[in-house]
């Protein structure tokens, strides 16, 4: 600790992060003073800190604050923990073995979805995006669960910062279209992929949520469509489910 410095300061930044991350919106400067009693001068000050370091950052056109790419990575970085890892890959290679495709978890990050875990299918044709691979929201199973995961006035703002491009003739680039597809993808509870992304594929993914509810990443599998129509792959949901209810609870367990 540096000659001065303020024993409790870490605490407070540690305080800071953890409502930023929990708030289902951004979260104003004022709103954190209410929430952890911590003196404005003190918030702002600690803001300011958090946003040079990319641990925060503040939203599009407001006044409030999301998390940045550094906590964002922080978080990865604790799901990849070997303890985590071990029991995650155990359970994706269960799926990815049963089912006889490919089956990902994917997260989001600021930009798209990301490939955080894999494990392949034993097939000669299969398709070809490696852990780190980065897919749009809007035209994969993954990305569009992870858009029905978020509440509306979330959604719409995302949906506003992004580009609904056309990756095949069966993207949805109406984002009238895409909240009707989205609100229909809540009530069932999983996601499809019909040649949305890559002509010929089809993919179907389920939420993994923490101990609270909140989403934390997409349990998908996707494979060649003269493989696995999309009555396949509703056909698959159950056993992605309870996968993802492992992982969650695996994810839980160690975070405890």
């Amino acid at each position: 600790m540096k000659p001065n410095e303020d024993p409790d300061r870490s605490v407070r930044v540690i305080v800071l992060l953890q409502e930023v991350a929990s708030a289902d919106m951004p979260i104003t400067a004022n709103e954190l003073s209410e929430r952890t009693k911590l003196p404005k001068a003190t918030v702002y000050r600690l803001c300011e800190q958090l946003l040079t370091a990319d641990l925060i950052r503040r939203q599009i056109g407001g006044r409030g604050f999301v998390p940045g790419q550094g906590l964002v990575d922080l978080s990865q970085t604790v799901l990849a923990g070997r303890s985590v890892y071990a029991a995650r890959r155990e359970v994706v290679g269960r799926v990815a073995r049963e089912i006889g495709e490919t089956c990902n978890l994917v997260v989001p990050e600021r930009n798209g979805m990301v490939y955080w875990d894999r494990v392949e299918t034993e097939w000669p044709l299969r398709l070809q995006l490696p852990i780190g691979s980065r897919v749009p929201f809007h035209a994969t199973s993954a990305g569009k669960l992870y858009l029905a995961s978020l509440n509306v006035q979330q959604c719409s703002r995302l949906l506003s910062e992004i580009e609904l491009r056309a990756f095949t003739d069966n993207t949805i680039t109406s984002i009238e279209q895409l909240k009707e597809h989205l609100a229909a993808t809540t009530a069932r509870g999983y996601s499809l992929d019909d040649e949305e992304f890559i002509t010929g594929m089809t993919a179907v993914a389920v939420a993994v949520v923490d101990k609270n509810g909140r989403y934390v990443a997409s349990l998908a599998v996707h494979a060649p469509k003269s493989r696995m129509s999309v009555a396949d792959a509703r056909g698959h949901v159950e056993l992605l489910q309870d996968a993802a209810l492992r992982i969650g609870e695996g994810i839980a367990d160690n975070a405890s």
